[in-house]
């Protein structure tokens, strides 16, 4: 059991988590529309079986990868064996879709309005991990699959939004902008780190360019995120004073640039992770004041 949600990598699961509710709470914020726990809760297991599901097919995708870049992990180890795997990933994906599912039929009110966009993203969303590393096998194509990852890990807060019919509100599109950006900046610093692993698998950007302009230009698409989480707190809804909430979020991203100078590729991933939580944290203490 323990190898099985390992397989999961539980810590992006916590991300996922607490993005689906954010972005359904941000949706409904100032309407006159109760907050639908159920419909959140079964969206939001949705995305953690789907996450799962999507990490786990990653993980038997590169177990020959791994055996030299992550040897610790449940397949390169053998405390998981790959036909194991294979059937949990199938599972996972089978509750995912039923999660999905009932939690459109959970909605009061239901209609093509909801119907629509959420399952659309939920399909988008799937056809990209499924090409991922299948078919189109976009992670071994650099920027693509970087881009891909990032815009799944985003997907996740207008998934949350779609879900509740908000997915017009301005402020959500900001955080899926905020999320895209400081992820993507993440998978290419990744890629640094892996690179030595990667190698005759993967066409990836610090192979093409050197990892010290990948990482240059990993820091330049940090700061865009830092503009789109700026924006809600200059534009509305939150007043600008309201900005100093997100100061451990600013100054642990501004801060990395002295790490990826350095080559520090682990502790810059963990720190990108960090802030985008610390990031998301800040937003709900804001729509609090």
């Amino acid at each position: 059991m323990s190898a099985s949600i390992e397989l999961m990598r539980p810590k992006n699961l916590i991300l996922a988590a607490a993005t689906v509710p954010l972005g359904a709470y941000f949706a409904l914020e100032g309407s006159d529309v109760s907050f639908p726990y159920l419909t959140v809760l079964l969206h939001t297991m949705a995305v953690l079986f789907f996450t799962g599901a999507g990490n786990a097919m990653n993980d038997i995708k590169d177990a020959d990868i791994d055996a030299t870049a992550h040897p610790q992990r449940p397949l390169p180890s053998g405390r998981l064996s790959l036909e194991y795997a294979q059937r949990f990933t199938i599972t996972l994906w089978a509750l995912s879709l039923l999660c999905h599912i009932g939690g459109l039929l959970s909605f009061e009110g239901l209609s093509a309005y909801i119907i629509a966009p959420t399952a659309t993203i939920y399909v988008f969303a799937a056809v990209l991990m499924v090409t991922y590393d299948h078919g189109l096998s976009t992670k071994n194509k650099g920027l693509s699959g970087n881009i891909v990852i990032s815009l799944l890990v985003g997907a996740v807060i207008l998934y949350g939004s779609a879900a509740v019919g908000g997915l017009g509100v301005s402020l959500v599109w900001w955080i899926f902008g905020v999320v895209f950006c400081t992820n993507l900046a993440r998978e290419m610093v990744k890629d640094c780190m892996d690179m030595e692993a990667d190698e005759g698998t993967r066409h990836t950007l610090p192979m093409r360019y050197g990892k010290e302009k990948v990482r240059m230009a990993a820091y330049v698409i940090i700061m865009a995120g830092l503009v789109c989480l700026y924006m809600p707190f200059w534009r509305g809804p939150f007043a600008f004073g309201q900005l100093s909430l997100q100061l451990p979020a600013i100054l642990m991203l501004i801060t990395l640039n002295g790490p990826l100078y350095k080559g520090e590729d682990a502790l810059v991933a963990g720190r990108i992770r960090m802030a985008m939580l610390l990031g998301l944290v800040s937003f709900i203490l804001a729509s609090q004041f």
